[in-house]
């Protein structure tokens, strides 16, 4: 199979423009490229059990089924395909597999690094797991980046994000319908199982939120920057933008009111206290998907130190508030 074809060929010249890029700190980026080759999505209605691992060998029990917010993605849920999504480079028994795939753009990403002359300023970096990382050396600072692929589903929103909850005044219905009419992305973040990912949701949401003449956007600007210098410093911090954009999500929904955001440090305080909650139980529901916890797999002791932070914080908040 030519691996050139099935990535670059086909994702990055005309999918780079579209990538899109999360700032989880300072220093820390992601930043998704669209593959290309698979449309016509429809949901898989059939459970299948997995006997392989990610090499192709054959296993005695099955994999163990994806959490909520990953899912398997095979071949023939798309209705149109090109030829190199059917070939074992990336293919198991039907199964488009992530760590297969991120083989592949990993070799893909070393390639260009050489051939574009940026080795003295792009590393791989070397992880446990496949996916691939980046260092970047910038004017200022070095900054580590995940390239992720991912498969975009524009066509339709997934069954198992059952959103919005019955009874909600936030967002609109219309903006709820324009937000289930963009769909949704799989992410290759893992071995065998695609991560949903919501980017353009999210950026609507985030787009519209202050419609009203509202401050939510300075609430998460300055709870941003509280975190950034004060709460969770450093380059990989147990909390990061991701968090505490669904922290607001949360509780733009819980205060739907126009007048509930007027009073900046009312409104700044019910956030940080939203977040204090979270971090404190060690608990933060995914906003589509309400059965997963973000903070599922972090460090508890650096959540618990964030937790006593942010609770001093709380004690005698007017210093930050003036």
């Amino acid at each position: 199979m030519k691996r050139s074809r099935l990535i670059t060929g086909t994702a990055l010249p005309s999918g780079i423009a579209k990538c899109l890029i999360k700032v989880l700190a300072p220093s820390q980026f992601l930043i998704t490229v669209p593959l290309r080759g698979l449309t016509g999505y429809r949901e898989c209605q059939v459970r299948h059990w997995r006997y392989y691992t990610v090499h192709g060998a054959k296993l005695l029990s099955s994999v163990r089924d994806p959490e909520e917010l990953h899912q398997w993605l095979e071949v023939e849920q798309f209705s149109k395909s090109l030829q190199q999504w059917h070939e074992e480079d990336v293919n198991i028994e039907g199964d488009l597999v992530p760590a297969k795939v991120l083989i592949v753009f990993r070799e893909l990403v070393e390639k260009s690094i050489v051939s574009c002359n940026l080795s003295s300023k792009v590393t791989v970096l070397e992880s446990f797991s496949s996916v691939v990382r980046v260092a970047v050396e910038t004017s200022e600072s070095q900054v580590e980046v995940e390239l992720v692929p991912a498969v975009e589903i524009p066509t339709c929103w997934p069954e198992k994000a059952r959103w919005p909850r019955c009874l909600k005044r936030w967002p609109s219905q219309e903006k709820v319908q324009c937000i289930k009419s963009l769909g949704f992305d799989l992410l290759a973040r893992s071995n065998y199982h695609w991560q949903l990912c919501f980017s353009r949701a999210e950026h609507i949401l985030m787009e519209g939120l202050d419609e009203d003449g509202g401050c939510r956007r300075k609430c998460f600007r300055v709870m941003r920057q509280m975190k950034e210098d004060v709460w969770c410093a450093g380059n990989k911090p147990v909390i990061t933008a991701y968090h505490l954009q669904t922290v607001l999500f949360w509780t733009c929904e819980k205060y739907p009111r126009t007048k509930d955001w007027r009073c900046f440090p009312e409104a700044f305080l019910r956030l940080v206290q939203k977040l204090h909650k979270c971090v404190s139980q060690h608990f933060l529901k995914h906003y589509f998907l309400k059965n997963t916890n973000l903070l599922k797999y972090a460090n508890t002791s650096d959540l618990d130190l964030v937790a006593s932070k942010l609770a001093v914080f709380l004690e005698n908040p007017v210093f930050c508030l003036d």
